[in-house]
């Protein structure tokens, strides 16, 4: 785990917490859980302690590049649910500073977290979108049904929200409620933000929208 890193925690999967440096560890949660408590769905199996291997994770090995995926996964007849589960943020950022040079000036330079095996979202649930946000450019969103949270790792600028301005910087979390009016600038460079909403439930239960 590295600083701006994308760590899946699935449903179904065992999962526990270690630190093996020197400090103190900060990350951010995104959980689904009013949802899953909503549906009575939420349950736990406690499990003897894990020991964590050496071995290069998939972001590693199998799913270095985008466009390329193990010989063996064409002739799989089930794509996994999960095969990636880190997502690094160093490979994220080239991506999108690579990204940002063909994009027009009034585009979003924004990529999803998508499964590799399937190009769906990452998870069922949640979805999860990196943004270069380049310096002094307005940038507007278009209003949609989904909710987000926003967290800034590296940069500064503001949103407004709503006719609300939010100042924010490396390391904030700003809410976005659902329908919002939403305008984003960076300021004294690009600035690079973390997205992670519900559209794909809505999408699921058909009621997601774009205005």
């Amino acid at each position: 785990m590295h600083k701006g890193d994308l760590i899946l925690t699935p449903a179904g999967l065992w999962h526990e917490h270690g630190h093996e440096g020197k400090g103190p560890v900060v990350w951010l949660d995104a959980l689904d859980l009013p949802m899953v408590y909503s549906m009575e769905a939420s349950y736990a199996i406690e499990g003897p302690s894990q020991n964590a291997r050496a071995d290069l994770d998939a972001s590693q090995t199998k799913y270095r590049r985008a466009g390329l995926v193990p010989l063996e996964s064409l002739s799989l007849k089930a794509r996994p649910a999960y095969p990636q589960i880190r997502y690094p943020w160093v490979d994220v950022r080239e991506a999108l500073n690579a990204l940002e040079k063909g994009t027009p000036k009034d585009a979003a330079v924004q990529l999803a977290y998508v499964n590799p095996e399937t190009g769906a979202p990452c998870l069922p649930t949640l979805g999860f979108s990196a943004q270069l946000l380049r310096d002094g450019l307005d940038f507007s969103p278009r209003p949609r049904s989904a909710s987000a949270v926003m967290h800034v790792i590296e940069g500064r600028g503001e949103s407004e929200i709503d006719g609300v301005t939010l100042k924010w910087s490396e390391g904030d979390t700003v809410a976005i409620p659902t329908h919002a009016q939403i305008k984003h600038r960076a300021s004294n460079g690009n600035a690079y933000l973390f997205h992670v909403d519900d559209a794909p439930t809505q999408r699921a239960l058909g009621f997601y929208q774009e205005f």
